[in-house]
């Protein structure tokens, strides 16, 4: 069944990765017959389009569209808006074209993965969009030589990966935004005569005063979209708030209580009593249950047998949020139930990780199954994996013990690690959920050693001396090991711009253990995309630790 599955999603992103290509050429005029000679769809060949002119894919055997780059072919016409169908699209460029008319202003929902974009020697007129802040993996933006008016958005300073910004011969004008890199030069804004501010000549009071006003509204306009987003929270997060020059990113958790918040009118005072949060967390399972279809509330008699009164013989371990039992259905189904420890944080975190985490499926992401609250306790439930987390398999408890996990093994959780990752980074089209907490003791691992994402870490930062195994030297691994030291170094990088994205870091480690002769299961990755929001807005969510 699961491979039907993933057949199916296979095949499906191929269809919309041709039905884009198509798009594009029926919506160019090709006076020089580029694409009408070189782009032929009649072929049924597995992947064929990944051979057109300017096409790149992710993997030959993945039929997926990465780049486009149509630079210098004379072609002429708008903005192909089919592009939204290329849904895993991270590069594009129609530089040197004769394309006119104005950039598509929902551009962050066509190219919501897009990194570079030159769209430079062109038509293009009207305003720059400000939907394109909202391109959160964006390095590189070329707008020059076109004829686009109005201001460069103040948004764009929350474009927090930007390294290459250029708009030179435009006709812009207005303050520039307060980029949070500080490193966009001054003739990347060349020959606009209108622009003003650093690195620029400083802004003249009018223009200082049009500032103040824009930014202002932009501030207030910002909150007024953070409270309608709150009343329906799983719709989506407010990724950012302008805090003065500042930018601050939103947990689930805060937003969660703004939306609380504003819904009851409490005070500081009222928040500080336990009858206050109980309050809270009741309203906030009602709108769960109406919610959420995946996650089943669960009575607290039920996990009580199934734990035998929460008995030290099922004990698991102990978190920073609470202990963990393992539960034994009278069907022989075995739950893992973490009992949370009584904290109006907990009941923030608890409510967040269900109306968020309670929808994501992916075979790495450990799925949440159930919820129960009884009075002031609160319980989640999740699926038991039997051969517990990597840590204790990485690090056996008595001195001198050999460790059981094989080389093999290790390379086949390293690439499920990857690839969950990945899912979560990129895949997942409506929220992207960033962990910001891995380490080995929230990596689970099933009956087959599938590893499996929990939130159960308490990462910390090591270096490197320690980090590899010496019981694996010299058993036929070593440049293997060394490969995957180096993948793991780039990952925690000092300099985040320098740290790859998680479907390169997938690709790599696949990349080792195809060396290794090991069985090659790519087709993982493309797995249904459950997402908890339904809008179409993309938006970036930090998982805060949770454990």
């Amino acid at each position: 069944m699961f491979s039907l599955l993933a057949t199916f999603t296979v095949t499906s992103a191929t269809a919309t990765d041709i039905a884009c290509l198509k798009s594009i050429k029926d919506s160019m005029i090709d006076p020089n017959g580029y694409l009408n000679t070189t782009w032929n769809f009649n072929n049924n060949t597995e992947g064929f389009f990944c051979g057109f002119m300017g096409v790149d894919c992710w993997h030959p055997d993945e039929n997926r569209v990465l780049n486009i780059r149509l630079s210098d072919l004379g072609l002429m016409g708008q903005f192909p808006l089919g592009l939204q169908k290329c849904t895993s699209l991270t590069g594009l460029d129609l530089s040197h074209y004769e394309l006119q008319g104005p950039i598509p202003s929902d551009i962050s929902k066509i190219l919501p993965f897009i990194t570079n974009l030159d769209l430079s020697f062109n038509n293009f007129s009207g305003e720059i969009p400000s939907s394109i802040a909202n391109t959160s993996f964006l390095n590189a933006l070329k707008l020059d030589y076109n004829k686009l008016t109005g201001h460069i958005p103040l948004e764009f300073g929350l474009l927090d990966r930007i390294k290459v910004f250029t708009v030179t011969n435009n006709r812009l004008s207005g303050p520039l935004p307060n980029f949070i890199r500080n490193n966009i030069p001054a003739d990347s804004f060349a020959n606009n005569t209108g622009l003003c501010g650093m690195p620029l000549d400083s802004c003249s009071s009018h223009q200082m005063k049009f500032h103040y006003f824009f930014k202002s509204g932009f501030v207030i306009g910002y909150i007024v979209f953070s409270t309608s987003v709150a009343s329906f929270f799983t719709s989506c997060c407010v990724p950012w708030v302008y805090i003065g020059e500042r930018k601050k990113k939103i947990t689930i958790s805060e937003m969660m209580m703004l939306m609380v918040k504003r819904k009851h009118k409490i005070t500081d005072d009222d928040q500080a009593g336990s009858s206050s949060t109980v309050g809270l967390l009741e309203e906030g399972i009602k709108e769960i249950s109406m919610l959420e279809k995946r996650v089943t509330r669960m009575s607290y008699a039920d996990l009580k047998d199934a734990t035998d009164n929460f008995s030290e013989n099922n004990f698991i371990g102990q978190g920073k949020m609470g202990m963990l039992y393992k539960a034994s259905l009278p069907n022989g189904y075995v739950l893992a139930v973490k009992k949370l420890h009584d904290s109006r944080f907990l009941e923030e975190q608890f409510i967040s990780e269900l109306k968020i985490l309670g929808s994501l499926r992916h075979i790495n992401v450990l799925p949440l199954l159930g919820f129960c609250v009884e009075s002031n306790q609160r319980f989640l439930v999740y699926k038991y994996m039997p051969n517990g987390n990597l840590y204790d398999w990485l690090h056996p408890m008595e001195e001198g013990q050999e460790k059981a996990m094989e080389w093999g093994v290790r390379v086949k959780v390293a690439v499920g690690l990857a690839r969950g990752l990945a899912w979560l980074h990129q895949n997942c089209h409506t929220v992207k959920i960033i962990h910001l907490d891995i380490s080995s003791k929230c990596i689970l691992l099933d009956q087959n050693f599938q590893p499996k994402l929990s939130n159960f870490g308490e990462a910390m930062l090591f270096g490197f001396h320690g980090a590899v195994d010496k019981s694996l030297i010299g058993k036929g691994f070593d440049d293997e090991i060394i490969q995957l030291l180096k993948v793991a170094c780039t990952c925690v990088d000092p300099i985040p711009d320098r740290r790859p994205i998680m479907v390169q870091v997938y690709e790599d480690i696949k990349a080792i253990r195809e060396r290794c002769d090991l069985v090659d299961d790519s087709s993982l990755l493309m797995q249904p995309e459950i997402c908890p929001a339904t809008s179409e807005k993309s938006v970036e969510i930090e998982m805060a630790e949770f454990q």
